[in-house]
């Protein structure tokens, strides 16, 4: 039921079914079953202590009404963030927020309506399947768990302090693994697909790159895991120097070959040993953001009005990054030494013979610049008529000597009568970024590398090498890699401070929303701790795992602490005895709903599907968190309970020797949220 009404709202949104939205609802698989568990257990429960159906699903129903309604909010709220981001991700992971987070919503209130009717007309009080193998082996499993965890709780709660130090170290760790997982933007995806970049020295011509592109393509052509491929020279693909050339491959499916990065360095060594050719290949990301078309992934640009201080600066940028064990193939789209002449006009006797600078242009464009000089009309067609020197006669700069000049009067000169020319080196094409020349280095990192690592030593290289007056700074990937770190961090505070209001709004309370978020630092510690296991970057969707892992941890401190606040306010129990209490009543659900959410991520983490890899970061992330902390709140939120509720009484307290402090009758709420103890005899 809440995926169809999923996919009503997706419908209204105009969403479409792509990797975003299935991703989305895979993951809503595990957490829409959450609040029905949690309905359902609870009235079994009931039915369990001897009530009816009916009864047990109208009080099983009201007595977790407000947990599920808070479990629902608080994690519908952690995408609420992630909705209203602007940017790349804003822009990417708006479909995946909104999808999710209606999911959550509608399973909200199917739990609270659907659930409970269909208890009330399908359990039964007697449950004869109750008699057999797997239903007694299973119970029996489960109660031994339960009283194993119950003596563990006990245990704890005796040494509380040694759990506060416990929770300090973690808290350490988590910084620390922070510091030491690789960090990147999107991860390395199979799609089927390679970019071959070739490039032979400057001022090599046409005829010598079609020959060596065609021993290319030869080559490539002999792998038995590329599928077709088409080549381009020059002016076309991502290679717009003369001297550079593209190949366009597409892989047999994927179950037909190793996988992409194999390929690769397997067609790397093929086309590597043609003489004359340097060869770049990139396994071109699933998400290519901005930046210029280069013979690697990730750019630097450097950008100067003065290009021979750029020229120079940018050869010894290149020099010192060649250097870094943290970045390969590092190239750049600076061609300054292509062969060329310069042709310098004897004016005087230019002027002597009726010879114009123009005419000297147009007789040289004429020559060499296949320029159309007439059209030739028929009957049913027209014919353009171009005209240049033969081949033959371009091969050098001899051939420049055999060409004549007509001058004003209509007689002929030979170029060398009224020019000179000499052989120099400049550059193949100036490129620009904005108004300003530049140079755009590019670099890959090493599969066992880390991009943040990298962008973090080549800032610094740079600020020692490079002069103030060079603009620098990294363009698409890259780019868009340093600019998530910052927003992604923001996104994760805002979102702390969105669930903590909306529980605050929810408990009354200031000091019981901070006893459920006491869970995170272990969620977060779990997840960067499988990152490092797994040797996979916290990048963007390892960000979002991190985000839903707030909201999917605190529901199962929701769960205990609902049940003590509930227990508390009846009045029949303190606060450590309803807190052990709840937490042995809330195991069941608390277990069923983590192994829900687990088994719904692990298809994720594992890696299965078509362009599976670059999802992976946001399974590990909630799985590993999930894992790590569902041993460990267990323990440590009842702990932070019970030293929160004398924190509570302390505050109580604190209130009441003010002068103008009222006194809230006995079971009321203090001003900031705090509630006042009932009195108990002999007070």
């Amino acid at each position: 039921m809440a995926i169809i009404g999923t996919f009503s709202v997706m419908y209204l949104c105009h969403f479409s079914l792509d990797n975003l939205s299935l991703m989305a609802l895979t993951l809503a698989v595990g957490f829409v079953v959450d609040d029905a568990i949690v309905m359902l257990e609870n009235i079994v429960r009931h039915i369990e202590m001897g009530e009816t159906p009916m009864d047990a699903a109208l009080r099983g129903g009201a007595e977790v009404g407000f947990t599920i309604l808070s479990m629902t909010l608080s994690l519908a709220a952690v995408f609420i963030p992630l909705v209203f981001m602007g940017g790349i991700i804003g822009k990417l992971f708006n479909e995946f927020a909104i999808t999710i987070g209606a999911a959550i919503l509608v399973s909200g209130v199917v739990s609270l309506t659907l659930t409970p009717m269909l208890c009330s007309r399908f359990l039964k009080s007697e449950h004869h399947e109750r008699d057999g193998r797997w239903y007694v082996g299973t119970e029996r499993i489960f109660e031994r768990a339960l009283h194993a965890y119950e003596r563990s709780l006990g245990w704890v709660m005796r040494h509380r302090p040694l759990t506060l130090v416990f929770s300090a170290i973690i808290l350490v760790l988590t910084g620390v693994c922070f510091v030491l997982v690789p960090k990147g933007l999107f991860p390395p995806d199979d799609t089927g697909q390679l970019q071959v970049t070739t490039e032979a020295a400057q001022g090599t011509s046409f005829d010598e790159m079609v020959r060596l592109q065609s021993l290319a393509a030869q080559r490539a052509a002999q792998d038995p895991y590329i599928a077709r491929f088409f080549t381009a020279l020059g002016g076309g693909g991502g290679a717009s120097a003369s001297n550079q050339g593209t190949l366009f491959v597409t892989l047999k499916p994927a179950n037909a070959r190793p996988p992409a990065n194999m390929v690769l360095a397997e067609l790397t060594r093929r086309l590597s040993g043609i003489p004359g050719l340097s060869v770049f290949i990139q396994n071109p990301p699933s998400i290519r953001i901005g930046g210029r078309t280069s013979k690697a992934l990730y750019q630097f640009t450097l950008q100067s009005g003065d290009l021979t201080q750029l020229y120079a600066a940018a050869n010894q940028l290149m020099t010192a990054m060649r250097k870094m064990p943290l970045v390969t193939d590092v190239t750049s789209d600076l061609l300054n030494a292509n062969p060329q002449v310069t042709i310098v006009i004897d004016r005087e006797r230019a002027a002597a013979l009726g010879v114009t600078p123009v005419i000297i242009e147009n007789t040289l464009a004429a020559a060499y610049n296949e320029e159309q000089v007439s059209t030739i009309y028929t009957s049913t067609n027209e014919y353009s008529v171009v005209m240049e020197l033969l081949p033959s006669a371009q091969r050098g700069i001899p051939d420049l000597d055999k060409l004549w000049i007509t001058g004003s009067g209509g007689a002929e000169f030979p170029l060398t009568s009224v020019a000179r020319y000499t052989q120099t080196s400049g550059p193949v094409q100036v490129n620009h970024s904005g108004q300003l020349a530049s140079v755009t280095i590019s670099f890959n990192v090493p599969p066992t590398g880390s991009l943040g690592n990298a962008v973090a030593e080549i800032q610094r290289v740079a600020r020692q090498t490079l002069p103030s007056s060079i603009s620098m700074g990294f363009s698409g990937n890259a780019q868009a890699f340093q600019s998530s770190l910052g927003n992604m961090g923001t996104l994760l505070i805002v979102t702390l401070f969105v669930i903590y209001i909306i529980l605050g709004i929810l408990y009354e309370s200031f000091i019981h929303p901070i006893t459920i978020l006491t869970g995170l630092p272990f969620a977060s510690f779990g997840a960067l701790a499988a990152l490092l296991l797994t040797g996979v970057e916290l990048d963007v969707y390892g960000y979002v795992g991190l985000i839903m892992l707030i909201g999917i941890v605190k529901k199962n401190a929701i769960m205990m602490i609902d049940f003590a606040i509930a227990r508390e306010r009846a009045g029949h129990t303190t606060a450590e005895a309803a807190i052990i209490e709840a937490c042995s009543v809330r195991f069941r659900p608390i277990m069923m709903t983590t192994f829900a959410a687990i088994a719904s991520t692990l298809p994720i983490a594992i890696g299965i599907g078509a362009s599976a890899a670059s999802r992976r970061p946001l399974g590990i992330v909630v799985v590993g968190g999930l894992a790590f902390s569902q041993i460990v709140t267990l323990y440590v939120t009842p702990v932070f309970y019970t030293y929160l509720d004398e924190l509570q009484d302390t505050l109580v307290r604190m209130f009441a020797r003010l002068p103008w402090a009222e006194r809230p009758a006995p079971g009321g709420m203090l001003p900031g949220g705090v509630l006042a103890p009932a009195p108990v005899a002999g007070d």
